[in-house]
Parts: C-alpha cells; sequence; structure tokens
C-alpha cells in the first residue's frame, strides 16, 4: 500500500507531462530554410550524359517529344520518317527529343549501330505518369510549353497536311 500512492503519482505525472506542447508558428523565413534541406526531386528526363533535362529548357521552342524503345518495332520504323520531318521542320523553330526508359549504354549501342541522328534522352519517370499505355507515343509542345498534339502509335510523319499542321502550330 505504501508503494501504490507514490507509483499512482509518477505514472500520473508522466502521464500528463507527455502532452504535446502547442507548436510554435515559423516565419516564412524558416520554412523556406526546412524546404531548402530537402533534395531537389529529380528530373524526369537526363541527356545520355546523365545531365538533367527539364521540357521548360525548351520554352520558346516546339518541341516533338516521342517516346521509343529499342525493342518497339513500330518505334524504329518511324525514325526515318521522323528524321525526315526533322530536317523539314528545322527552320520552323522545333527541337525533336526522343525519349526512353531504357538505359543510357541500350541507347548509345542503338544510337550507333543504326546511326539515328535525334537528341536522344532518357525517361526517368514511369509511363503510367504520361498516361502511355503502348510505344510509340509523341507529343507535340508549343513555344510557351502547352502541350497541343498526341500521337499513339507509329505515324506516317510526311504526309502533306501533317506536316503543314506542324508548321503553322500555335
Amino acid at each position: 500500500m505504501k508503494f501504490k500512492t507514490p507509483l499512482l503519482i509518477f505514472f500520473g505525472l508522466v502521464l500528463f507531462s507527455c502532452k504535446e506542447l502547442p507548436k510554435e508558428k515559423k516565419s516564412d523565413a524558416e520554412n523556406l530554410v526546412i524546404e531548402a534541406e530537402h533534395p531537389a526531386v529529380p528530373s524526369s528526363y537526363s541527356d545520355l550524359e546523365g545531365n538533367p533535362i527539364e521540357l521548360a529548357e525548351y520554352k520558346g521552342k516546339r518541341v516533338l517529344l516521342n517516346y521509343w524503345a529499342t525493342w518497339c518495332r513500330p518505334c524504329i520504323e518511324e525514325m526515318p520518317d521522323l528524321l525526315k520531318l526533322q530536317a523539314i521542320l528545322e527552320q520552323e523553330n522545333y527541337v525533336f527529343l526522343l525519349a526512353s526508359d531504357e538505359s543510357v549504354e541500350k541507347i548509345k549501342t542503338f544510337k550507333a549501330a543504326r546511326g539515328f541522328d535525334f537528341k536522344f534522352i532518357t525517361y526517368n519517370g514511369t509511363y503510367g505518369a504520361q498516361q502511355i499505355n503502348a510505344l510509340p507515343v509523341t507529343f507535340i509542345y508549343n513555344e510557351i510549353g502547352e502541350q497541343v498534339f498526341r500521337f499513339d502509335g507509329a505515324m506516317d510523319w510526311n504526309t502533306p497536311e501533317l506536316i503543314e499542321q506542324l508548321k503553322i502550330l500555335d
């Protein structure tokens, strides 16, 4: 009985002293410091040297972004047409980016073997995030970075109608 009372008092003090204290509101400057300590989100794309690439870097240009893979036959079959289109749209402020989620080594080997003169990049995200269910898929962005076209599947890129539509893109 002698020990019950002090023991109950001890546990009561511990229980009530563990109550969470109200949090102090941090200033905006303190919040910025905390946010800066967190690592940056990795870029969704990188060049074949491992440097991060953001699509925003191409603001002021039109971007044709083609998702492809070395194992994708339709992807490879449309590349000669894409190469011709790249030459046609060269004067129309276009940048062609061909993105694959495969390893840099695989992409470099493919590029060396096939000789396609594109800016090949790696895609570090997931195709599901882009709502891509099959390859190839091509997105066209205007000069202010808005997606204006999406083409699912292999395309005949050199039809006069499509070329004209891409030339007058707004």
